[in-house]
């Protein structure tokens, strides 16, 4: 029966309070190593990326897998201290040699992200360089001779130099009077592939093509067949289609990448300029001489 104001209530016992739930449990343990959930994840969070790309993403199953390997990697490790392999002189030597890697790495990464770009620093070396971001749509007619890495076609003799170059000229002459170009590509480009695409090559930018021919597709006149040029494949018939210049949006991104390498570089370069090592020579012997500048051709 309760009392007046409830004081036979009040003198009840208390039913005791679960143990509060850790903000921030342990969520590994291997050996005498433990790892809360905030030390966990700051781990994951600061793997190189090589090694974040490796596990997968941020999903339980992705940390369960990184958390056994590394688990494992924390066991063979304290195993190796016990056997004393941390002490000797092979590991110490690695040890130092991989922190200095790393520090030099760490340096170059800092000065990559260091070198910020404005979009007008990236639009004035886009303007100053826009024949790298040229393209052109060509097709080509190839006539093979000896000594080339293309194939004789099947039932076709094996022509000389001066042969080929002669057959070449009288296609040209062919396709100058009004023959139609992908049907001459068709039935007479050794090079099987465009031929059968009418000599189509599509699209291509600086870089892609043999210098020769690189250097005729870029000078031709937009729809003229030009004179035949030799390549280490044969003799080619090349008729530019159309050329184009990359927009600057289009490339930005490249442009921003490239300039920060350089820039970033260039830093790395200057702290290497700044101070040089001092070696012994009477340890080290003379400093190799430097190589003469190259002559040019005459």
């Amino acid at each position: 029966m309760l009392m007046t104001g409830g004081a036979l209530w009040a003198q009840a016992p208390a039913t005791p309070a679960k143990p509060a739930a850790s903000a921030d449990p342990v969520v590994f343990t291997a050996g005498s190593t433990k790892m809360t959930r905030s030390e966990f994840d700051a781990l994951v969070k600061n793997l190189p990326d090589s090694i974040r790309g490796q596990i997968g993403g941020d999903t339980p199953e992705a940390r369960r897998r990184f958390a056994e390997q590394f688990g494992e990697v924390i066991l063979f490790a304290n195993e190796a201290r016990k056997r004393g392999l941390d002490s000797t002189p092979s590991a110490k030597v690695q040890v130092f040699l991989q922190e200095q890697s790393l520090l030099a790495g760490l340096l170059y990464q800092q000065m990559l992200a260091a070198s910020k770009l404005t979009e007008e620093a990236s639009k004035a070396w886009f303007d100053a360089h826009k024949a790298d971001y040229e393209q052109a749509k060509a097709r080509h007619i190839l006539i093979r001779f000896k000594g080339s890495p293309v194939a004789v076609k099947p039932n076709q003799p094996d022509l000389g130099e001066e042969e080929a170059l002669a057959k070449t000229k009288a296609i040209r002459e062919r396709l100058v009077k009004g023959e139609e170009f992908a049907a001459v590509a068709k039935a007479e480009s050794d090079d099987t592939g465009s031929g059968a695409q009418g000599g189509d090559l599509g699209v291509f930018g600086h870089g892609r093509m043999v210098p020769v021919f690189e250097e005729a597709a870029f000078k031709l006149p937009i729809g003229e067949v030009g004179q035949p040029v030799k390549s280490q494949f044969g003799w080619h018939l090349i008729q530019v289609q159309e050329r184009t210049v990359r927009n600057f949006t289009e490339v930005k991104a490249d442009i921003d990448k490239r300039l920060q390498t350089e820039n970033a570089q260039k830093a790395m370069q200057a702290f290497k300029s700044s101070t040089k090592p001092v070696l012994d020579e009477a340890y080290f012997g003379q400093p190799a001489p430097a190589a003469p500048p190259a002559q040019p051709p005459k």
